[in-house]
């Protein structure tokens, strides 16, 4: 902290300020002016890992205080202002404190509560500043995103099974270790679990899990984020796809400006699209705006099944039609198609693959 902020912080004009952004909570300052401590009639919790060596002290009890309340005051702490129309449940845009929303003053930051207040959780979806991390209720851990690691997750490389369950799907290993696919510790569960790790500007920010049944889950508390985000950072032309294992199939066939959505496709097309704050569903698309903003051509190349054609539908309209693309997966026989690019490379191989999606052609949204 500076000598200026010191003195600012030690001035008594700041302490009626500072009794107004925490209500209800008694402050007081060290005599160094280095700390600011917060401290109710009851006992107090010590917040750790704020921002620029500041340490916080806070009352979990808060004398009764909803929870969405001890969240808010949490985050006017670390610069984040809510108001009363920042509701639990929903996404809001706000001005990102780290970055100021750049040189167009964009309100940058994707802030959300989650329903049951447990905790809230932000990112700022600008490239070059990607600040996030998520506060809790009732503890006192402030966990920044950087923070996650492989280890933390329990996560270890690939084992024999695991690399053989991707070599039959015509995956390298190659390919597996630049994408930083693992497993969960074998120790810890009685089969193999696959870890698909999420990483913005190289730090581990997410992690998703899949069984070879095709069972699901992610890790609790993450912001939805397009699955390999850092491969289209400069790209003019992307290409999206609807899960991670057709995301590593389109680099086997040379595409490396490739992304995956995080979760599935919806059983149909909505009518009318809801304002950004409402369209939970489709977040991950506005935490990654910036990095489309730059992108001419979007080559859509989602599964060929009616949810994968929603999908597809739902993409185009956030993305704008008019620079979007279509992939038509061929015929597997005289009357089904191939599925996906997975299935594609698998069956019909690398070249094949890149020649589809070469050959994509002008999108047009089904009425």
């Amino acid at each position: 902290m500076s000598v200026i902020q010191n003195l600012w912080l030690c001035c008594p004009r700041t302490q009626p300020l500072l009794f107004k952004i925490l209500p209800r909570i008694y402050v007081s300052l060290s005599p160094r002016g280095s700390t600011i401590w917060c401290h109710s009639m009851s006992h107090a919790t010590k917040v750790s890992s704020f921002p620029d060596g500041v340490e916080q002290v806070v009352d979990n009890n808060a004398l009764g205080v909803p929870k969405v309340e001890i969240l808010k005051q949490k985050m006017e702490l670390l610069g984040i202002n809510l108001d009363n129309s920042c509701l639990p449940g929903q996404y809001h845009n706000l001005f990102c404190p780290k970055c100021k929303g750049g040189k167009l003053k964009e309100r940058s930051l994707s802030f959300h509560i989650i329903p049951d207040c447990e905790f809230a959780m932000w990112r700022c979806f600008r490239a070059k500043c990607g600040w996030a991390g998520r506060v809790f209720a009732k503890d006192s851990n402030l966990h920044g995103y950087g923070q996650m690691t492989e280890e933390s997750l329990g996560l270890e490389p690939l084992g024999p099974k695991l690399i053989a369950y991707f070599k039959e799907r015509q995956i390298s290993e190659k390919t597996l270790s630049r994408n930083a696919v693992r497993q969960m510790s074998e120790s810890k569960f009685m089969q193999e679990i696959i870890a698909f790790t999420y990483k913005q500007n190289g730090l581990l920010v997410g992690c998703k899990f899949r069984t070879m049944e095709k069972r699901f889950w992610q890790v609790k508390g993450t912001e939805k984020m397009l699955y390999g985000i850092d491969e289209i950072n400069h790209a003019s032309e992307v290409i999206i796809v609807e899960g991670e294992i057709d995301k590593l199939s389109l680099e086997e066939a040379g595409f490396q400006n490739c992304v995956s959505v995080p979760g599935g496709a919806p059983g149909k097309v909505s009518k009318d699209l809801p304002p950004i704050e409402k369209d939970t569903a489709y977040q991950y698309l506005w935490n990654c705006k910036e990095y489309f903003d730059k992108v001419v051509r979007i080559i859509l190349a989602t599964d060929n099944d009616p949810p994968g054609r929603a999908l597809a539908d739902e993409l185009a309209k956030r993305l704008g039609q008019e620079r979007c693309w279509q992939v038509h997966w061929p015929k597997k026989d005289d009357t089904n198609c191939f599925k996906d690019a997975n299935e594609v490379l698998k069956y019909m191989g690398a070249d094949t693959l890149k020649r589809i999606v070469e050959n994509a052609e002008p999108y047009t949204i089904a009425h």
